[in-house]
């Protein structure tokens, strides 16, 4: 976790407010829709599509000299990466973190400059990024609880708690994959991730300190 302390950590819900106005420049606006819980998976994914066809929202654009399986490296996968479409259309950007444990990071445009990061460590690629502090959760008991209950809403993705070297606790939200995925597929995991990041930060604002403002 290292890598993390190199960059400014500020909580997501900072991001989530950029990611908002970004959207209303966009020309976007906020629906609300009543649906069971069990369906905020296919909703989120409806959401995707309606964006990809208003051309809003990049499509994966991984060709088929692309879409072969093999054991990735974090150097390898930067190397892939960066010639995706995500990242050469200007919706990501994306850079090597050289250390001893060599990690990604990218900083996602469309969703307010949120910061992701992905590791390869052995047989498992690990995609995450920070919600917030511990220090900004009014009621950790009662939030602890909250996420128990409901983060399987959030597909993909869950929610951990580590300690950022001594700069405290973080919860944190993250999706694994095995370091042979197809490269579409860790693209996906990616902007899956910062879409949860943002959902997760409006679901779980009434247990922060200072929620985050409505739109």
């Amino acid at each position: 976790m290292e890598y993390i302390l190199s960059m400014e950590t500020k909580s997501s819900a900072h991001y989530q407010r950029e990611y908002r106005k970004r959207l209303r420049e966009q020309g976007l606006v906020k629906k609300e829709v009543w649906i069971r819980p069990e369906n905020t998976k296919q909703l989120s994914i409806v959401e995707k599509q309606l964006r990809v066809l208003e051309g809003r929202c990049s499509s994966i654009g991984v060709n088929a000299m692309t879409d072969k399986v093999e054991t990735w490296a974090t150097s390898s996968l930067y190397d892939a990466l960066k010639e995706t479409e995500l990242f050469t259309g200007g919706q990501a950007a994306i850079e090597l973190i050289d250390g001893v444990e060599p990690a990604i990071h990218i900083v996602m445009a469309e969703f307010g400059d949120l910061p992701i990061f992905l590791t390869v460590a052995g047989e498992q690629i690990i995609v995450e990024s920070v919600l917030w502090s511990v220090d900004e959760v009014a009621d950790t008991s009662k939030f602890n609880e909250a996420v128990l209950r409901t983060h399987k809403y959030f597909p993909l993705s869950t929610i951990s708690l580590d300690s950022i070297g001594g700069d405290g606790d973080y919860y944190l939200m993250f999706g694994a994959l095995s370091s042979a995925s197809l490269l579409h597929n860790i693209v996906f995991e990616i902007e899956v991730l910062a879409s949860n990041v943002i959902q997760a930060t409006e679901a779980y604002s009434e247990f922060l300190s200072i929620p985050v403002e409505a739109s």
